[in-house]
């Protein structure tokens, strides 16, 4: 059943309003009206976020007779409060939850007063879990910082204020609880908050609101607590109540994403989004982005019929005068000022994955309804959040903050994130596995991005094919060290040489002497190591040659990256198949026998991983074939005999 405020349970009741029995219509307008909240409580682990928010909706009278009662049961068997009431169990739903006392996922909850409605976002305290706290930060008014009485200011109070400033949460209140348990000392008080203040400042976190409570106890929760005489401001519900929720989106130029292209039948042709910023009528101008084209809005569609006009925060479908190409991810925008289109940003992103984020991997960005490839470079600088210090960086670990630039595959519309979240907010995704791996903000783009362009060509890549009367192409042979992926080359080569085909070889140790001298075997290392051979290969296939590439390269994002590159049927990826067994007995230049004596770091194989490809076009397992054997299969495969070489 849903909550109402029309319920009444015997024990604690839902709030109630006199216009209930007088006048239900005028209660319920009156009700859909409120202006709504979002905030969300943070801090350091046992800060008592969830006892706070469990707090609140008991005092609003938001929980009915049988949570109640479960709450009780709760309490004596899993709380942490003696027998007595643990309104954190309110909130703190999963088991592993409960069994540890801290909040893990985030949680979300609704409570309303007579004034105002309210979604809170529980999150979590720990450290692993912060990217759990962006995702509640992401969409909040509000914040609510909490810190322990008896701790005073933590690191994760201090990563926390960061966030939310980053964020740009507009409204702070640094919540001082269990004040309890320090015998409500107005000292304590005040050091706590002389500390988090000079903090503050060095952050550029102005005008918070701070007070004295005891989430537990129920002090300055709804009204001024006698055990604080020495506080004067007001207790956290009435605040919560009057803090401004009004924003100047709508003062800002119109802005919307397009999430779906609405064509129901032949005779109507919509694009339907939220409207991020602005206002439109019809008969304003407006222009696509990226690719400039401008029209007129026709119509502002929604369920419930057209509207006159539509506003930043409604989701509505627009048609247009004139029949031009928009696509999802496109940008409808006010045709007399419009956002950037770039390509390459300086971003500050924040690292969610265990797997560090390595410069040069491909991942995907999503910015607004559009989804691109992308590349981070080295960050510029990773920040402490205790000391904000700049550090030096060459990865970003998980729930680390640094400043990058960040390149894209192609041109976006944006808004700097300060300007408009909605266009300057994006988040990281890893390209095999789905994994959210960060969240980010840009700032602007880099001149680079506008001062560079494509130049065009009148020979292209198939006059130069054509004129060498072959198909450029890219032959990629990963393998461990030790497989026999660069004698396959060899012979490949030979055989494709003497039948007068034009080829070279991109060999891994050979490319180390000159393009790639200035790069170790650092994971990071590897990966530049690929995407520079990668991108030469392109210009090879572009000039027309079949490119032999012969390198170890041991993760699939790369040579995921390297397949990307080119145009279909272009990739030929060939898993020189050699066990790690076999391969160390070969030990043809002693490498395995240096890794396993130590003196050779970051060997794959040994300690670095070989992730082997899960679909080569061609799989060679060289214990049950000879060198020669191999290439021939390849030299058939170029030939155009694609057929199962998985032997």
């Amino acid at each position: 059943m849903a909550l109402t405020d029309t319920v009444a349970p015997a024990k604690a009741g839902a709030h109630q309003s006199d216009l209930i029995a007088q006048d239900i219509e005028a209660y319920l307008h009156a009700h859909e009206h409120k202006s709504l909240l979002r905030f969300l409580t943070c801090g350091s682990v046992d800060d008592g976020k969830s006892t706070l928010i469990g707090r609140l909706l008991y005092d609003s009278k938001m929980i009915f007779e049988d949570q109640l009662a479960a709450l009780e049961a709760d309490s004596k068997k899993v709380g942490t409060q003696g027998g007595d009431i643990d309104f954190a169990l309110l909130v703190d739903g999963l088991a592993a939850e409960r069994e540890q006392g801290i909040t893990i996922d985030v949680a979300y909850r609704f409570f309303s007063t007579d004034k105002r409605k309210f979604i809170v976002a529980d999150t979590p305290g720990h450290e692993q879990y912060t990217r759990n706290m962006v995702t509640g930060a992401s969409t909040a008014d509000a914040a609510i910082i909490l810190i322990d009485a008896r701790k005073g200011v933590l690191t994760q109070t201090r990563r926390h204020s960061y966030l939310v400033r980053l964020l740009g949460i507009r409204h702070v209140i640094l919540a001082v609880n269990k004040m309890d348990l320090v015998d409500w000392s107005h000292e304590t008080f005040d050091a706590i908050l002389a500390d988090y203040r000079a903090f503050a400042d060095q952050i550029g976190l102005q005008g918070f609101h701070a007070i004295p409570l005891s989430a537990l106890k129920g002090d300055n929760i709804t009204a001024p607590s006698p055990n604080t005489p020495w506080y004067a401001g007001p207790a956290l519900m009435p605040l919560l109540e009057t803090l401004e929720v009004e924003d100047d989106l709508q003062e800002k130029p119109f802005r919307m994403p397009v999430q779906w292209v609405n064509r129901p039948n032949l005779d109507f042709r919509g694009f339907s989004g939220l409207v991020a910023s602005g206002t439109i009528v019809p008969g304003d101008k407006v222009k696509v982005l990226p690719s400039g084209r401008e029209s007129t809005v026709q119509r502002i569609v929604t369920l419930s019929g057209d509207l006159p006009r539509a506003a930043a925060g409604q989701s509505v479908t627009l048609t247009l005068a004139d029949e031009i190409d928009v696509s999802r991810g496109d940008v409808l925008a006010a045709a007399g000022d419009p956002p950037e289109v770039a390509d390459q940003f300086e971003s500050t992103i924040v690292w969610f994955d265990e797997e560090a984020m390595l410069p040069g991997r491909p991942y995907l960005v999503k910015l607004g309804a559009r989804i691109v490839g992308a590349q981070i470079t080295e960050p510029k600088y990773k920040v402490n959040v205790n000391t904000l210090e700049h550090l030096a960086a060459k990865r970003l670990e998980l729930n680390e903050i640094g400043v990058c630039n960040l390149s894209l595959d192609a041109p976006v519309a944006f808004d700097p994130y300060a300007d408009n979240k909605d266009l300057g907010g994006f988040i990281l995704i890893d390209r095999l596995s789905n994994r959210t791996v960060g969240a980010g903000m840009l700032h602007f783009a880099l001149r680079r991005s506008q001062n560079i362009h494509w130049q065009a060509l009148d020979v292209n890549k198939s006059a130069r094919a054509a004129l060498k009367g072959q198909k450029g192409r890219v032959v990629w042979l990963t393998g461990l060290s030790g497989s026999g992926k660069s004698t396959i080359a060899n012979l490949v080569e030979k055989r494709l040489h003497a039948d007068g085909r034009h080829t070279y070889i991109l060999d891994g140790d050979n490319v180390r002497h000159g393009l790639n001298k200035d790069l170790g075997f650092t994971d990071e290392d590897r990966v530049e190591n690929i995407r520079r051979v990668a991108e030469v290969a392109k210009l090879m296939v572009d000039a027309g040659l079949i490119v032999l590439v012969s390198f170890i390269s041991p993760f699939r994002a790369e040579r995921r990256l390297a397949r990307d590159l080119l145009e279909d049927g272009e990739f030929i990826e060939v898993f020189v198949d050699t066990p790690l067994e076999v391969a160390e007995q070969r030990d043809v230049k002693g490498l395995y026998k240096k890794a396993r004596a130590g003196q050779l770091k970051n060997f794959t194989g040994v300690d670095s991983p070989y992730e082997a490809p899960e679909h080569p076009e061609i799989r060679i397992d060289t214990t049950a074939m000879t060198p020669a054997e191999a290439a021939e299969q390849i030299v058939a495969w170029l030939d155009g005999d694609q057929g199962d070489y998985s032997i």
